[in-house]
């Protein structure tokens, strides 16, 4: 199996000291995010790859070495100030760790995520354009792959609709963006891409690609891996990944994320973490069903 830490919370970010304690342990426990008594026991053993997502890799770097499963890497940076990403480290910070990241996992390795892009009056089409070519010129050499994704209306978005400001996208927008980010990325040889977009930018130079594609992963791992079937609609390619993250459990309090809905939960859940856990929140019950889970 291939582990996803974390697409619901920043765990590198985080809680890297938890996650290196599971797998010098050699397991760790998660549980269901909808039948919450049954929980799956993952076993380091049976993990093929492990994909890392995060916003600041700063605090896993030291622990890289330990970890002898293949690795990749998925960064999010954006240009985003306070008001929209209120605990996000200096940027500049973030850019120098990737460099220091590139050259431990590798280039092939390691992709940026300019994510998500929303458009208001304060974050314009110009201040996009600008944020893009100046992250491509600064990571030239050290990635030569970033994804790109819009904006979605998850309950989070609704509920800072006063904070983010965001309007519609237009199809001038989307060409806009298709050719001046194609045109910054191929300038400091990258290559830019979507993955599970409606908006198709291909006729701008973007490939449509996957975070995670079958070629990759079988590259990472000599297997071959089903589709992920977490997606609702059949238009992703990405392969299977089990994650091992909570919902409502990041710190980073970003205004668009679709993994925080209630900041006030999110607190409450943090002081639920321990390191010495087996499972990211809380710890495991008498009465939990716990099944071995091996892919």
């Amino acid at each position: 199996m291939i582990l996803n830490v974390s697409g619901r919370t920043d765990i590198v970010a985080f809680y890297s000291k938890w996650f290196i304690n599971r797998y010098r342990e050699g397991f760790l426990d998660v549980r269901n995010p909808f039948y919450p008594k049954n929980v799956s026991r993952i076993f380091f053993k049976d993990v093929d790859a492990i994909l890392f997502c995060t916003k600041n890799p700063i605090p896993i770097l030291s622990y890289l070495k330990e970890i002898d499963k293949p690795i990749l890497f998925h960064v999010t940076l954006t240009s985003y100030k306070k008001d929209i990403e209120p605990n996000i480290p200096s940027k500049k910070m973030i850019i120098e760790a990737v460099k220091e990241l590139s050259s431990i996992v590798g280039i092939d390795n390691l992709y940026i995520r300019y994510d998500p892009i929303f458009i208001s009056s304060k974050y314009n089409l110009e201040y996009h354009r600008r944020a893009f070519e100046k992250l491509c010129c600064l990571l030239e050499g050290y990635v030569n792959k970033i994804i790109v994704s819009f904006i979605d209306d998850y309950k989070n978005v609704k509920n800072n609709a006063r904070i983010l400001k965001q309007r519609k996208f237009t199809e001038s927008d989307y060409k806009i963006i298709g050719e001046k980010f194609s045109e910054s990325a191929k300038k400091y040889r990258i290559s830019v891409q979507t993955c599970f977009e409606e908006e198709n930018l291909t006729s701008y130079g973007f490939v449509k690609g996957e975070c995670l594609s079958h070629e990759l992963a079988y590259r990472m791992t000599g297997k071959k891996f089903p589709n992920w079937k977490a997606r609702k609609e059949q238009k992703c390619n990405c392969v299977q990944m089990v994650d091992v993250g909570v919902y409502n459990t990041c710190p980073h309090h970003c205004k668009y994320c679709y993994a925080n809905y209630n900041e006030e939960i999110v607190e409450e859940n943090i002081k639920e973490h321990h390191d010495d856990s087996s499972m990211l929140i809380g710890y495991l019950s008498n009465d939990d069903n716990l099944t071995i889970r091996k892919k």
